[in-house]
């Protein structure tokens, strides 16, 4: 058997992504939701009455709602991902103690997998071993810092930030018009500021931004229709 197949199949020896990027979208990303769901939600309302107080009063609960969901399902999410990690690495630490040849073997193999000479390969094994074995091996193999694993407490506070500052648009933008201008008003603020995110998100990823724009202004502009659309037609009938 090769050092190349001695991998460990349990270990996850893919490229990782870039956790700052992956912070910085999904910021982005809970902005949008703020937005989105907020706004149609206060659209919706507005399609049904004119009454600032239930706008104000549906738009506010919406807007508490959704961040604290947001902050719930972001705090999960990163606590697994954390406990998964964490079982990852005491695996790691624990093989390391008790075959620690055959860890060295292992780590060798990584690198020369990777283009190094099988020489220089294992003198990078030893030195980045005797430097600090688990780091090297938590990099190399399992893509894991263990001195910067998520931290499901400020994932969660990003995530409802990031859903506040969205969901304040629609909501501010739909109270201070006057009636006849409210729904109109909501719409070209929040499509302005679908694009703008839709462009962020475009410029993150490095994709086409004309493409982004386009599908997240296009959902944007149905989504709203849809809801005031629901809120005329229900709120008529219950009239």
């Amino acid at each position: 058997m090769t050092s190349e197949q001695s991998f460990h199949a349990y270990e996850p020896h893919g490229t990782g992504m870039a956790v700052r990027l992956n912070w910085l979208r999904a910021g982005v990303l809970g902005a949008n939701d703020g937005i989105v769901s907020t706004a149609g939600l206060v659209v919706g309302v507005a399609g049904a009455t004119s009454s600032r107080g239930a706008i104000f009063t549906a738009g506010l609960a919406g807007l508490v709602a959704g961040a604290v969901s947001m902050a719930l399902g972001e705090y999960v999410s990163v606590s697994s991902q954390r406990d998964s990690e964490s079982a990852l690495l005491e695996r790691e630490r624990r093989e390391l103690e008790e075959t620690p040849e055959e860890e060295l073997v292992e780590l060798a193999g990584i690198y020369e997998a990777k283009g190094l000479s099988a020489e220089t390969a294992k003198k990078v094994a030893v030195e980045l071993t005797a430097h600090d074995a688990l780091t090297a091996h938590a990099d190399a193999e399992l893509r894991i810092d263990p001195n910067a694993l998520a931290n499901p407490i400020h994932a969660a506070i990003a995530s409802a930030v990031a859903f506040l500052l969205g969901a304040m648009l629609p909501l501010v933008a739909i109270l201070l018009p006057p009636p006849g201008l409210r729904v109109i008003v909501t719409a070209i603020a929040v499509l302005a500021a679908l694009a703008i995110t839709g462009m962020i998100s475009a410029k993150i990823g490095g994709s086409n931004a004309r493409l982004a724009v386009a599908r997240v202004v296009v959902g944007g502009a149905a989504g709203l229709a849809l809801t005031y659309g629901i809120g005329s037609l229900f709120g008529n009938a219950i009239s």
